[in-house]
């Protein structure tokens, strides 16, 4: 900083390294399940770390626009966001580096390979034991529910493979609606076996297994949206959520109406 206490000019090419950086962090952020509101302030910081005077930032459901400003001069950009998925531990790796840009112990070629390491990263658990795990959860919401420990199975069976379903096809990148629409399928035609091996609950099986569908992170993010006042991408995940909600409910339409039972 000089001694009028204003930032030095940076450079075409300087800025437009920051304005990179910047969009790239933000597009992990929204691709991951961060609010519109962490998105904006989180790209401002890391731009004006950077040594940006001001940054703009406008976010949308599958873009964001940035424009950041050095000395009069500026540079905007834009970038797609085309997939969305929840991975809350990506959000919290992105967050945390506009601390240390705060702090000064980050720099842009290093920023850059922080940013780098948390796109390339494996996941923390192997994909076995997450689908196991949230079927056990699915199996614990059954027997809230008042379903007995046969239902716990059968949900917890279900909704395994059902989320083992959802990982082959995302992996084949199908249309995500499609996707939900098999996987809840799947579960509620293995839930609904239920009446002709004798579980008296399987209907309570049927209400359970579907639950690790549920767009629990984008009806949040539209609730926190709205406070913030980012109405338009609000919307956008409210109408997520439903359709999303909609395609649980034609899967299990269909697994009802196939097997015959009565249905919830």
């Amino acid at each position: 900083m000089n001694n009028s206490g204003k930032k030095p000019a940076l450079t075409h090419e300087a800025l437009t390294d920051i304005i990179d950086l910047a969009l790239w962090a933000g597009q992990l952020l929204l691709q991951n399940g961060a609010s519109s509101h962490r998105v904006e302030e989180t790209v401002h910081q890391l731009g004006t770390g950077l040594g940006c005077d001001w940054m703009d930032v406008l976010v949308s459901h599958n873009a964001i626009v940035v424009t950041t400003v050095s000395a009069g001069d500026f540079r905007t950009k834009i970038r797609r966001v085309p997939k969305h998925g929840v991975d809350l531990t990506a959000v919290s790796a992105v967050n945390r580096l506009r601390y240390r840009i705060s702090d000064n112990t980050l720099d842009p070629p290093q920023l850059r390979n922080e940013l780098q390491r948390i796109s390339t990263r494996k996941p923390m658990y192997p994909f076995w034991l997450t689908a196991v795990m949230i079927g056990l959860a699915c199996g614990a919401f059954c027997r809230l529910f008042g379903g007995d420990y046969e239902a716990f199975a059968l949900t917890a069976v279900a909704s395994t493979v059902g989320m083992f379903v959802r990982y082959l096809l995302l992996r084949e990148e199908f249309n995500t609606y499609l996707v939900v629409i098999a996987a809840a399928f799947i579960t509620s035609l293995i839930a609904a076996m239920g009446k002709y091996i004798g579980i008296h609950d399987y209907p309570v099986a049927l209400a359970a297994g579907v639950l690790m569908l549920i767009p629990g992170v984008p009806l949040i993010n539209m609730v926190l949206d709205f406070v913030r006042g980012h109405i338009n991408v609000g919307i956008s995940r409210g109408i997520l959520g439903l359709l999303i909600t909609l395609s649980i409910a034609i899967g299990l339409l269909l697994a009802v109406s196939i097997t015959g039972v009565p249905g919830l």
